[in-house]
């Protein structure tokens, strides 16, 4: 009964999101559309939220008369396999999708007490026509409930590749940001369709892109490291079509953050925002595409039924274009807004919004052609990370540029030089460039470049907060300092891994010892070992440098449901970097061994999280100024 319960509860939400449409799209409803809007995308919420729990329980009871669960799962898989495999599969996924979009749908009914009601009443009119096609997708073309009967004796199994924390915590959270844009979409459409473009909208319209993108920005980091530790291959970023799918919403996101501040601070940027917001949702939905239509052979892809990537891409179609078509119908009416000179801080947003776009053009036509010629032509291409990292890379480095000098400008007009207070950046920059050339006259002109912009980040970053009163500097200028000094961390660990790596491919005996960067390392013994669904040869390995000393355990894995060979890692941290280990294939009495040796490359993940952390601390600033605002508003009234 649990299955049907979950059915039940997915069409009942359907129909509810039906009703939302409805309720908001009537004419002569119009003064009671918001109050009767607001209960149907509560009940709707928490309905999605029963059939995902359904999904769960059947995934945690290993029930195989459910085919989702027979061919997902294991009755031997761990516990936590068996409850993150909920989404670990096509249909889990895009019913945990669905969810997502009915919270978020809830939340805006909930929590957007203070909007213009028509605004808000279009605007949950959009969301439910969302919901609505989304649903309708699960329970024609995807229907996670569906029964077997008879059911089979044992399950198929989860990808091995994906049994690993990493899937509790990384799909969730990437969701979390994909279709939070959706309410930023939606308030689009709804201020688009009630000629009701200002900072009140953008206000609105701020804290969803902000946790949006800081889901993103954090499901982007965790992601990152999982493919670093599990797919065992030594890199933390390969430009993969699934890859660049979760990067090109984060990429627009970036963009519309900084976009939806201008309008809601200085009443600038009107159509550039609605076009924002209604791309960064687009980016979404083209990864969901990308990732759930079959198109791809990923380790994400699951769907390999074409009749459900053209639904996908139908309502990729009906909703991008129609969102599109409304623009382009409104935009003449909305305007600009507040005009401001090239230079000032308005003017380095825009330069800052046209360069995120155009390296969202570049992964987008990267990720993309590849596919439109096989489609057209049949032949088969490849575009890497030559080609990403050649035009990709320098339009990032500009991007830095100017994020050494924009949070220094005044809004509107800026008319000092700010020549005194970007000198510390350039005096670090510089001194970074000598020291690189004399100790690394080798290195790339690349990983040389990153190494000096980081540098020069790093000083230029803290600027703002100088000459104020740290204690009355508010959260969000904090949130933008911390994210910023994120970002240099970021860019000096992926320079310091392009620019010092060091790799060594051995054939070797137990017994012999190996050198890798300042590690030394004695390859001691290789055993059997076995988990709980898997069976490994695992070697010991012990690494010495200076006077600490770590044990290193990596295994090559055998997988019987399915079968699948697996490398299992083994890290040793240290402040400075990481030993990365990999254990391959036995020739005769040798065994080869992979060793890495990367300075510095946890700084990659250390300043994703501080980027996150500043998108927190702001939004958390935010939402206190709004809530002391309300709080005198209601005194005032009073």
């Amino acid at each position: 009964m649990i299955a049907e319960t979950g059915l039940a509860a997915l069409y009942l939400a359907a129909a509810l999101a039906l009703l939302q449409l409805a309720v908001t799209a009537i004419p002569t409803l119009a003064d009671k559309a918001v109050a009767t809007a607001r209960p149907i995308a509560l009940a709707q919420g928490l309905l999605t939220c029963i059939a995902f729990l359904c999904l769960v329980l059947v995934f945690v009871r290993t029930d195989l008369s459910v085919a989702l669960v027979a061919a997902n799962s294991h009755s031997a898989k761990p516990f936590i396999y068996r409850f993150a495999g909920a989404w670990g599969n096509h249909e889990g996924s895009m019913l945990l999708w669905v969810t997502v979009l009915a919270l978020s749908g809830a939340l805006l009914a909930l929590l957007s007490r203070r909007m213009p009601e028509k605004m808000l009443s279009a605007a949950l009119g959009a969301q439910a026509a969302l919901a609505l096609g989304f649903y309708a997708f699960l329970l024609i073309a995807s229907n996670p409930f569906a029964r077997l009967d008879p059911a089979p004796l044992e399950g198929q199994g989860l990808n091995p590749l994906l049994q690993d924390p990493g899937l509790a915590f990384h799909p969730p959270t990437l969701y979390l940001g994909y279709v939070g844009l959706s309410v930023a979409f939606s308030l689009a459409v709804g201020a688009l369709l009630t000629r009701d473009v200002g900072p009140v909208l953008a206000r609105a319209m701020r804290p969803w892109v902000l946790g949006s993108w800081i889901f993103l920005t954090l499901g982007i980091v965790a992601g990152s490291y999982w493919a670093y530790y599990e797919l065992g291959w030594g890199g933390w970023w390969f430009w993969d079509p699934v890859e660049n799918a979760s990067l090109m919403p984060w990429l627009a996101a970036t963009a519309l953050l900084h976009s939806v501040s201008v309008l809601a601070a200085r009443g600038g940027l009107r159509t550039w925002t609605m076009m924002l917001a209604v791309i960064a949702f687009s980016m979404s939905m083209v990864g969901t595409f990308l990732v759930r239509s079959g198109i791809l052979t990923s380790v994400h892809a699951f769907a390999v039924d074409p009749t459900r990537g053209t639904f996908i891409l139908a309502l990729l179609l009906l909703y991008v274009g129609g969102a599109l078509a409304l623009f382009a119908w409104r935009a003449p009416a909305v305007g600009e807004g507040a005009r401001f000179a090239l230079v000032s801080r308005e003017g380095a947003l825009v330069v800052n919004n046209l360069l995120l776009s155009v390296i969202l053009a570049v992964v987008f036509l990267g990720t993309l052609y590849p596919l439109m010629v096989e489609a057209t032509t049949g032949e088969k291409l490849s575009v890497g990370p030559p080609y990403f990292n050649a035009v990709a890379g320098p339009l990032g480095l500009l991007l830095l540029l100017l994020l050494i000098v924009g949070p220094l400008l005044r809004w509107r007009r800026h008319e000092t030089p700010v020549a005194r207070k970007t000198a510390p950046a350039v005096l670090v920059g510089l001194a970074t460039l000598v020291a690189t050339v004399i100790l690394a006259p080798d290195m790339s002109l690349m990983a040389r470049l990153g190494l000096v912009v980081g540098m020069a980040l790093l000083p230029a970053t803290v600027m703002p907060l100088f000459g104020r009163s740290l204690r009355r500097t508010p959260l969000a200028t904090w949130g933008m300092v911390i994210a910023h000094l994120g970002v240099a961390i970021s860019v000096l660990g992926m320079a310091s891994d392009a620019a010092f790596t060091r790799e060594r491919l051995a054939a070797a005996r137990p017994g012999e010892r190996l050198e890798i960067g300042p590690w030394l390392i004695d390859f001691v013994s290789i055993s059997p070992v076995a988990g709980p669904n898997w069976t490994a040869l695992e070697a010991s390995l012990r690494a010495s440098k200076g006077d600490g000393t770590e044990e290193l355990r990596p295994q090559a894995r055998v997988f019987t449901s399915p079968l699948t060979e697996t490398s299992e890692v083994a890290i040793a941290t240290t402040w400075n970097g990481q030993l990365y280990t990999v254990l391959g294939r036995q020739t005769g009495d040798r065994w080869q061994l992979r060793l890495w040796w990367k300075p510095f490359v946890t700084f990659i993940w250390l300043g994703g999280i501080l980027v996150a952390l500043g998108g927190f601390i702001a939004l958390a600033g935010r939402a206190w100024t709004n809530r002391r605002n309300r709080r005198r508003l209601e005194e005032a009234e009073l």
